[in-house]
């Protein structure tokens, strides 16, 4: 029997819409990876609407949440532990000490942090703190970061306008800690009009796809693509594999989105984009 690639995802919840782990789970699920949320909220819809409802679930709650699953003594079968919005200090440092936990019983395991800061069109919209945190700790012990261009500039406090700024912002996050740097939602002085990129560095070197931007963004398409670069990677290893994999992905459902005229992804129409995308993408590499 296959052994089946496990995700922990330690993120948000809402009832309507898709943002956090209601974004990610049923894309992982259908791509055949097992998934274990964790959630860290759980509202009746994502902040962007101005208004919403819900708890927010404790550290110490999500401690014993995670606790529980290692009592089970499953924990062992954790192949990568993914976050991305986190609340406050104390959420983050709760992260970083499950990450600490999966790798003491799986040592092969890593940890993919998606960075959630802010983005071009809305700033920074996390507590203050947060971006300290980020840079300082929760970065560091990552082995994949998934930035937005606006968090790549945050976390490494130079500019993303052009090709070599974003390759040279790259290597300083990678100097952070992470091995491996996807970002996304790139639009560059210097790229073709109409275009938005995605680029992918490693030691090994540094790729670009570049997809149709679409005239509208959707909340949680960021999420989507840290969980399938993610999955992509556990799987085949491969840094421009999984980069053109994603785009593809991503671009499909968000043109099935756009079509739907809700302002949701639409993943349930888009299904099938997630494991057989409609579009490709070449990766080019950069260097």
């Amino acid at each position: 029997m296959t052994r089946v690639t496990t995700i922990l995802s330690i993120q948000s919840s809402v009832a309507y819409g898709h943002v956090g782990n209601s974004a990610v789970t049923f894309p992982l699920m259908r791509m055949g990876v097992e998934v274990w949320p964790v959630i860290t909220v759980h509202f009746s819809n994502h902040t962007g609407y101005g208004a919403w409802r819900g708890p927010l679930l404790s550290a110490a709650d999500l401690r014993d949440v995670v606790r529980g699953i290692d009592e089970r003594g499953v924990l062992g079968e954790v192949d990568a532990v993914l976050s991305g919005y986190q609340g406050g200090e104390d959420i983050g440092a709760m992260i970083l000490d499950a990450v600490a936990l999966v790798k003491l019983r799986n040592p092969a395991a890593i940890y993919c942090c998606d960075p959630v800061l802010g983005d071009a069109d809305r700033g920074c919209y996390v507590r203050p703190g947060i971006p300290e945190l980020m840079r300082r700790q929760v970065v560091p012990a990552a082995q994949i970061i998934t930035p937005n261009q606006f968090e790549l500039e945050s976390l490494t406090g130079q500019p993303v306008s052009t090709m070599e700024e974003l390759l040279n912002a790259a290597d300083a996050a990678r100097r952070l800690g992470p091995d491996v740097v996807l970002v996304t939602s790139v639009v560059r002085r210097d790229g073709p009009a109409k275009t938005i990129d995605m680029v992918a560095v490693n030691r090994d070197g540094a790729w670009l796809v570049t997809t149709p931007r679409l005239p509208q963004t959707f909340t949680g398409s960021g999420d989507v693509t840290a969980a399938t670069f993610l999955a992509t990677l556990l799987r085949s290893g491969d840094v421009p594999g999984a980069l053109a994999h994603t785009a593809a992905v991503i671009y499909g459902l968000l043109v099935v989105t756009a079509a739907s005229g809700r302002a949701e992804l639409a993943l349930i129409a888009a299904q099938e984009e997630l494991v057989n995308p409609s579009h490709t993408f070449e990766p080019m590499r950069l260097r």
